[in-house]
């Protein structure tokens, strides 16, 4: 048992451990302009921040009249995504430091994200990550993705855990709002400035609102033992 008690860590992945973002907005830019949609702003890209690759593109395919089916276009774009995970995806130092502290205190840690699980290993793997994160959960594994709490859920159940002791760390609100349907506890690091102020939020045990630039490692832990005590 970790020194805080029977405290569970789940993460998100894209924005949370890992600046994938941009990976993410140049695989649909890619995408959607060789469909016929040029013009595919990051501006565009931020509405679907948190949510599943398979809800985005059934998103797409409405609003821009595509002819190649969800599927289709799912497989093309984590295919296109994982061109781009495996060549270049940055860890962020201080997550990567704080899941390197959880390990050596033997904390339980699992992932849990809307990606594919073909790009949770690359992403993992190419960062080096998936040496203390050997447990990983992916929306497509559950029957819904976030805001629902399913992910979240499976993960705690994997990690024999109970929901009520797990803690998750998020970037957006959908994920903040999953958590909190899931019986859990929320650090919160909004991928997006903008949305600190989203009502998923306020429920948060701790929120920090300038996001990745305010977190670290050290006051996330001591936020932890302080809360299990």
């Amino acid at each position: 048992m970790s020194t805080i008690g029977t405290i569970a860590v789940i993460f998100d992945l894209d924005g949370t451990l890992v600046d994938s973002e941009p990976n993410y907005y140049e695989a649909g830019r890619q995408i959607l302009d060789e469909h016929g949609v040029p013009g595919y702003s990051w501006s565009d890209h931020e509405r679907f921040v948190g949510i599943s690759t398979l809800e985005t593109v059934a998103v797409w395919k409405d609003e821009y009249g595509l002819r190649a089916s969800v599927e289709e276009l799912f497989d093309a774009k984590n295919r296109r995504y994982l061109e781009l995970a495996r060549a270049a995806t940055r860890a962020y130092p201080e997550m990567r430091t704080f899941v390197e502290l959880l390990a050596g205190e033997g904390v339980p840690m699992a992932v849990a994200s809307g990606s594919s699980p073909e790009a949770i290993e690359a992403v993992l793997a190419g960062t080096g990550l998936d040496a203390h994160l050997r447990l990983a959960v992916s929306a497509d594994e559950v029957a819904r993705g976030k805001p629902a709490p399913d992910v979240f859920l499976e993960a705690a159940r994997r990690l024999g855990a109970d929901p009520a002791d797990c803690v998750v760390l998020e970037d957006a609100a959908p994920g903040a709002a999953a958590a909190h349907a899931a019986g859990m506890r929320c650090i919160a690091v909004p991928y997006l400035a903008a949305q600190a102020d989203a009502p998923e939020f306020a429920g948060a045990g701790l929120l920090l609102r300038g996001g990745q630039a305010e977190f670290t490692a050290r006051a996330a832990y001591e936020w932890l033992v302080r809360t299990a005590a």
